[in-house]
């Protein structure tokens, strides 16, 4: 069997990028993909339309970047967000910007980037090879090859693993890249879930499960520092099991070690309203309502969903009639609104995660090269690295820029 220059494990968003570059450059490249297709986990990303980066510079993108971000300085640096702008717009993929600079294909059709990214990557020569990688070929601490689950050995002098984290495992990304890495001597830091919805204690989550809720305000309080670690500003929903939702999901990125109770949540459910505000909008709306009871009076200040919880919650009786009610329940209503508070419990399962936080140890990595200390000749990029950031294109862009890097510094055969 030929050997080739390179083998890419995993057709990913670093995948595709680091076999790309390496094949411009004139190496043969062979690329291993378990899925029919490439880049299935990009089909879903961003609901289906592809937030590939964020229009930002370097400095701001690390500023999003929780976990290690000084290891990702030079690859950044070596292709920005800017860069994948530009890359994808030569690609013939026209882009747009979004709010919070998150950008996006005009299309808004994630299979857009996935052809072109797929398109670039076949017509510069790289061989895709369908299969299963579940080993690191080595020979004297250097790469030999991988060695796949239907037996087949296929040699090289370099290999790159970019097999994706442990999230959304239908899409590939079964976590067994660490495993690899880890039997070829690489630490793996614990894995654990971001970007991932949360469990809430009490049943009011559950009542309320399929209501969505539009711009709300969120704030994620730390009750053992006791200080607002995050807020958020948009749309969040309500599951059987807990919260979930762009805001939510962008907030859990920032809960870091978490227990039972030691996070909570307050929505705001009327940002726009400034508390004596709202109390003058309480006012006018129970004069105006003074005959019906408390619950038949909100459906125009809460979604129909919402108002037995917020009632049961603010202790007033159901029943009350709203010219019955004091200024003291009205007062403690109108905070209720400005402040509707969920314990969390936990973080959902990792497989519904958007992202995999922990992995390859990035000390065990060069930043200029993303070659292995450990074994020379390995180079890992994309989220089997222990980095991971916030919602926004930046995980996308690491992927890009990590997978660049590699497929630049995989070495032409002499």
């Amino acid at each position: 069997m030929q050997m080739p220059d390179v083998i890419v494990v995993g057709a990913g968003a670093a995948g595709l990028m680091a076999a790309g570059t390496a094949a411009y450059r004139g190496l043969d490249v062979w690329l291993v993909e378990k899925n029919s297709k490439p880049g299935k986990k990009l089909q879903i990303t961003g609901k289906g339309r592809c937030n590939l980066t964020n229009d930002c510079t370097v400095q701001e993108f690390l500023e999003n970047v929780p976990t290690n971000p000084r290891f990702l300085y030079g690859a950044l640096t070596r292709f920005s967000p800017a860069d994948t702008k530009t890359f994808f717009e030569g690609l013939g993929v026209p882009l747009k910007t979004e709010r919070g600079r998150r950008v996006f294909p005009q299309s808004d059709q994630a299979e857009d980037v996935v052809k072109a990214l797929t398109g670039w990557v076949e017509s510069g020569g790289v061989s895709i090879v369908r299969g299963s990688v579940c080993r690191l070929l080595t020979r004297a601490g250097k790469a030999a090859g991988v060695q796949l689950t239907d037996g087949r050995r296929i040699e090289a002098h370099q290999v790159i693993l970019c097999c994706g984290g442990a999230s959304y495992p239908a899409t590939g990304s079964t976590g067994a890249g660490f495993q690899i890495a880890q039997q070829a001597g690489h630490t793996i830091r614990p894995l654990c879930p971001s970007l991932v919805p949360l469990n809430c204690a009490g049943e009011d989550c559950g009542l309320m499960a399929g209501l969505t809720l539009r711009n709300v305000a969120c704030k994620f309080y730390d009750c053992v520092k006791k200080k607002v670690i995050h807020e958020e500003f948009g749309e969040m929903s309500f599951r059987p099991f807990g919260v979930g939702g762009p805001i939510i999901l962008s907030g859990s990125a920032h809960l870091r070690n978490m227990s039972v109770g030691r996070y909570r949540i307050d929505v705001d459910l009327k940002p726009a309203l400034s508390p004596e505000k709202l109390d003058a909008r309480l006012v006018r709306d129970l004069q105006e309502r003074s005959n019906q009871t408390i619950v038949h009076s909100l459906p125009a200040l809460l979604p129909r969903q919402m108002i037995h919880a917020a009632v049961y919650r603010s202790g007033i009786p159901p029943q009350t009639r709203c010219g019955e009610i004091t200024r003291e329940q009205r007062r403690v209503f109108g905070k209720l609104l400005k402040q509707f508070s969920f314990t969390v419990t936990g973080f959902r399962p990792l497989k519904e995660a958007i992202v995999t936080s922990g992995g390859v140890a990035v000390n065990e990595i060069s930043p200029q090269t993303m070659q292995s200390k450990i074994i020379s000749g390995l180079y890992i990029a994309g989220e089997m690295l222990d980095v991971d950031a916030y919602t926004g294109g930046y995980n996308l862009q690491i992927a890009f820029s990590t997978g660049r890097l590699a497929g630049e510094n995989v070495q032409v055969r002499e």
